[in-house]
């Protein structure tokens, strides 16, 4: 198994550092993607951090990361975890292990955020920490 741990960002991430900053924070999916390159290499981890508006995309690099034999894939899917079930098929079809992350707590949401497709697929759910969510899947995705 390689040492490649994929975090995969899905529609409006990119926005992060700006969009509704009370809900998200002020950290860029640049500010965490640093921070995960850090805290990678100090756990022996090659970051590929990626961000995606469109579904397929996300469905594809699932897909590209088992064949890559990836250790772990920590998964931000935004909206699409409330929506898609083509993530969850894919998710189910890969043998890499899944972490859902979320920067919000969804449960603490719109009633329609309380259903995660993503996390029923997925190995663990982490949510509610910002940024920190992303750090705590590497520290799990590091023991798998």
């Amino acid at each position: 198994m390689s040492s490649l741990v994929y975090v995969l960002n899905g529609p409006n991430l990119n926005l992060l550092g700006t969009r509704e900053p009370e809900i998200y924070g002020h950290d860029t999916l640049d500010d965490i993607a640093g921070r995960l390159e850090d805290r990678g290499r100090e756990l022996g981890l090659e970051i590929d951090m990626r961000q995606s508006n469109h579904e397929g995309h996300l469905v594809d690099w699932l897909h590209e990361a088992q064949a890559h034999d990836a250790k772990a894939v920590i998964l931000n899917a935004g909206a699409f975890t409330h929506s898609s079930i083509a993530l969850y098929d894919a998710i189910k079809a890969v043998r890499t292990p899944v972490i859902e992350v979320h920067l919000s707590n969804p449960h603490t949401r719109e009633e329609f955020r309380h259903i995660s497709f993503v996390g029923r697929a997925a190995k663990g759910t982490i949510a509610g920490f910002g940024a920190m969510s992303y750090m705590l899947a590497l520290e799990a995705a590091a023991r798998f």
